[in-house]
């Protein structure tokens, strides 16, 4: 695109706003060579050249901002482009889709904490704690020194932990083997959505009127797989206890009492 000029804003064939790159990088608050750089990796369509001039409409906004919301959900431009091709099409259906596979599946809201108020948080300062958590997903590097914490709920959990006398290096190796249980049902899920209900749309070639029943097909899998991941593991909870709790007092009973003096 760098032999074409740029031009203000003007309307388009179809009465909607046409943008320049220059204007489309202000309103997205990305640069020129970021827009660029989406175009070369197939993850922004081209824009409508008129004479030596390149435009670009509402769509364009729609996917930067949809490209946005994905990478912040943890998509990386590899998978969001796949995840683009796979859904082509002129109606805005396909790019509803993807934003609600982008949505996060819980309603907990993140909040952005230094290293510092983690530490006081988590009552350590051990750096190890911190790129644990990062690799397990509960927090993201913002790159100044500050992260995402995804699940405040999570921390304050850790924190009923601290306060029993469970110390938060604990606590986080068992947040490792939840989240190896957690991402084990993730894929379950995924699995069955894809191979029940993508593929046999898939199989049809996609059908521009199907794209609705298909989105409303996953987002009403989401409380669904999460009240059915709770109602399992409260019987789960229950039987683990009385299994457990059962044979440590029948362990205490075998004790030898002490003798009073």
């Amino acid at each position: 695109m760098s032999d074409v000029t740029e031009a203000p804003g003007v309307a388009s064939h179809d009465g909607g706003l046409s943008l320049t790159i220059d204007e489309l990088a202000q309103q997205t608050g990305m640069t020129v060579r970021n827009i660029r750089a989406h175009q070369s990796r197939g993850l922004l369509p081209p824009p409508e050249v008129r004479g030596r001039t390149g435009y670009y409409g509402p769509q364009h906004v729609a996917r930067i901002d949809l490209i946005r919301e994905m990478q912040g959900q943890g998509f990386n431009l590899e998978a969001i482009r796949r995840l683009v091709d796979a859904a082509p099409g002129s109606s805005e259906e396909p790019l509803r889709f993807l934003r609600a596979v982008a949505e996060p599946y819980t309603e907990d809201q993140p909040e952005v904490l230094s290293a510092q108020e983690l530490a006081e948080r988590w009552g350590s300062k051990d750096t190890g704690l911190l790129e644990r958590a990062v690799k397990l997903g509960l927090l993201k590097p913002l790159g100044d020194g500050s992260f995402e914490d995804v699940t405040p709920r999570l921390t304050r959990a850790g924190k009923e932990l601290e306060r029993l006398g469970i110390p938060p290096e604990t606590a986080m190796q068992l947040a490792g083997k939840i989240r190896k249980h957690a991402d084990g049902v993730a894929r379950a899920y995924v699995d069955l959505f894809v191979q029940e209900v993508w593929k046999p749309f898939e199989a049809d070639g996609a059908p521009e009127e199907r794209w609705p029943e298909v989105r409303d097909a996953l987002e009403r899998l989401r409380p669904l797989a999460a009240d059915t991941l709770l109602a399992i593991f409260g019987v789960a909870m229950a039987d683990a206890s009385e299994q457990a709790f059962g044979r440590e007092i029948e362990r205490l009973q075998r004790r030898p009492r002490k003798q009073k003096s």
